[in-house]
């Protein structure tokens, strides 16, 4: 059974940067898309970066710019580097294994980590 466990997250200000991990256990993802998303408060999970295994990368609008989407297979761990944080930016992050065809939709995607609280203040 695959488990993803998030770390990374903090208070941050505004302008700031964070780089949240992803490290995979019991599940070899070398070959596996990932993805990952954030769900804010009130709001529903909200697609933000994925990459390929071929290392193609993938990023929302809001993102786009921003956010750098990374994997270091000899780790079994992805990345998602952020920089220029906003407040908007701040919600729960999750990271996932893309199982299905799309790499924008939830649906499509499975062994979700606990996530990581990323807070940025104005």
């Amino acid at each position: 059974q695959a488990r993803l466990l998030e770390s990374g997250g903090g208070l941050v200000q505004a302008g700031g940067s964070l780089r949240l991990s992803c490290a995979a256990s019991g599940r070899t993802i070398s070959s596996d898309g990932m993805g990952w998303f954030r769900q804010a408060p009130g709001k529903e999970r909200e697609w933000v970066a994925a990459i390929s295994w071929t290392e193609i990368t993938y990023y929302s609008d809001p993102v786009k710019g921003r956010f750098t989407i990374s994997r270091d297979n000899a780790k079994n761990t992805v990345y998602l580097q952020m920089n220029s944080l906003k407040p908007e930016d701040t919600a729960i992050y999750y990271c996932a294994v893309r199982t299905g065809s799309s790499f924008m939709l939830s649906g499509d995607y499975s062994f979700w980590g606990q996530g990581t609280q990323v807070t940025v203040s104005s």
